[in-house]
This record gives C-alpha cells, structure tokens and sequence, in this order.
C-alpha cells in the first residue's frame, strides 16, 4: 500500500498531463541477492499493480528495466563521469548496507548512478519519487551538469526536476510508525499488501500499533505520536484529504472508532485493484506482452540518446 499511495496512484494522475515511462527496475532488485522465478514473478505483479490501479499502456509506457539495453550502455558512461565523493555522499547505501558494507555488492554502492541513467535516457524532465530518493535525483542532475559542462553542450541533458506532491508520499509501518512501510519487514501485519484481501486489510487496521490517547483535534497534537500521524496520513491518503480534513472529522475519538473507518476506507480503495490485480496474474501472457511492446516503444526513444552521447563522447557509431 505504501507504494501504492505513494508513487502509483500518482502515476495515474500523471499518464495525463505528461508524456509517461513506468519502468520496473528488475536491474536495481538484483543489487541484493534474488529468487530468480520470484524475481521474474515479482517484475510481473508490479506490471499487474501498474494496470490494475488505472495505468493505460496505449497512454504510458510501462516496461521492465533490463529489456531495455541501453540504460545499462549509458550506464557506463555516467559511471566514468560520476565521482567517487558524490557516491560517498549517498546515504542510502550505508542505510542498505549497514555495518557491513566490504561484503556489499558493487552494484548496491553504484546503483544510483544507474538511476541516473534511467531518467537521463529518456532526457527526462520530471520524476516522481519518493523523498528518500531525492538525494539521488540529485546525483542525476550533477552527471547531467558535469557532462553538459565538460563537453560544452549546455542543453544536451535537462536538469530533470522531482514531483513530490500530495498526502501519502511516505506510509510507514503499521508496527512502528518510526519505520517506513516495507515488503523486507519480516512482519506481515507491519504493511499492507496489493494483494490482500478485504478481510486480511481489516485485520491489519485492526491490529495497527496505537497509543491509549484519543486522536488530537490538531495536526501540531500528531507530534511524539508517530503511529496516529501514520494512520491520520493513510486515511488522508486514500480518501484525499490533509490531516487537519481528517482531524476536523475524527479529532477527540478513540480509535476503536476510528480504525473501522479506516478498514471500510482501505476496502473500498483497495479491493477492486486487488481483485484485478489477481485476474491479471492468472494471464502473464498479457502481461509479458505488455511489458515487450512497452520495452520497444522504450527503446525507440533510448536509442537514439545513447547513439548521441556516444557521439558527444567521442565514440565511432
């Protein structure tokens, strides 16, 4: 659910207004080691969530990351623009990798420059995430920057800007409102799956961590209380509404009376998804098929970016 409210519903809204790529990046999974049938099964559900939760593939390209060959050919050439500071710099790799970061993969420590080349090769002006991936669009722009610098092409990359709007851009965990919402946990009652069906979605809500106090009548009474703040933001999330529109309606209740309403909201949002989410699974035929017209469509746009920053490098093509 949490990537559902926030970045797919998101996407939705955005196939509209922009000329749209959902790529599912099966070559960032494999920086941590992988099933490979649960990797390919996974790469298919995510396609199934893009079309059940509204993305048109008519309207979006929706695709999967390693069918398209050239992210990992412009890959490399990042790769040697980058510098070994801005890398040291990302705070996502040491979250990852922990205390233990001499037996992480090579992969996990570079990973985000392959980002950059996810976006700079569709010369992407917008990208939806999340913010703990700021810091990353960042390294995006500064490769962006150096190459259009070094090579004196000011224009040859736009500097691609981050969409971060509306409620729900980070759930957290139904078991600690301190931790984000996430498939890794090792508690199933901590999130809440696509999948799930409506009586395990009531059953989650209904065993979410709590405190005694009744809901704050304000947002600044959401401070120090952060698995309240979550549930506020979920239901804010999926019903569209601020926390202060929340409170307005559920502020001074307990939530024995508000985490029903909660679950009655979750249900209505999310079963239909997850009932075609299901269909669609039982077909991988229309999804496979889905993803290769989109890696084509993809590539057609790919191409010819790589063919011209070979070029700008100074590569016989």
């Amino acid at each position: 659910m949490g990537n559902y409210l926030g970045a797919i519903r998101k996407f939705v809204d955005l196939q509209a207004r922009f000329e749209a790529l959902y790529c599912i990046v099966d070559l960032h999974a494999i920086t941590v080691p992988q099933d490979p049938a649960a990797l390919a099964d996974q790469t298919r559900e995510v396609a199934a969530a893009y079309l059940a939760a509204g993305i048109d593939p008519e309207q979006a390209v929706i695709f999967n990351q390693s069918a398209v060959p050239e992210h990992t050919e412009l890959n490399w050439l990042l790769t040697c623009v980058a510098r070994m500071g801005w890398l040291n710099r990302m705070t996502q790799f040491k979250d990852k990798a922990g205390k233990d970061k001499e037996r992480a993969s090579v992969g996990l420590f570079v990973y985000p420059i392959l980002m950059a080349s996810d976006i700079l090769v569709y010369r992407a002006t917008h990208v939806p995430v999340g913010e703990d991936q700021k810091q990353h669009l960042e390294l995006a722009r500064d490769i962006a920057a150096k190459i259009n610098g070094d090579f004196d092409a000011e224009h040859f990359f736009p500097l691609p800007e981050p969409l971060i709007q509306g409620p729900g851009a980070r759930i957290m965990s139904l078991r600690d409102g301190t931790q984000k919402m996430s498939k890794s946990d090792p508690s199933d009652l901590s999130r809440i799956g696509m999948m799930d069906t409506p009586d395990e979605l009531v059953r989650k809500i209904k065993k979410a961590k709590t405190d005694p106090e009744p809901l704050p009548e304000t947002v600044e009474g959401l401070e120090g209380r952060p698995e309240a703040k979550n549930l506020v933001g979920i239901f804010g999330a999926l019903s569209g509404q601020t926390h202060e529109e929340v409170l307005a309606t559920y502020g001074g209740q307990g939530f024995g009376h508000f985490k029903p309403a909660l679950a009655d909201l979750a249900v209505a949002t999310l079963a239909p998804i997850s009932s075609e989410m299901i269909r669609l699974k039982q077909n991988p035929d229309h999804i496979d098929a889905v993803l290769r017209a989109g890696a084509e469509r993809a590539r057609s746009i790919a191409a010819p970016v790589v063919q011209e920053t070979k070029k700008l490098f100074g590569f016989l093509t």
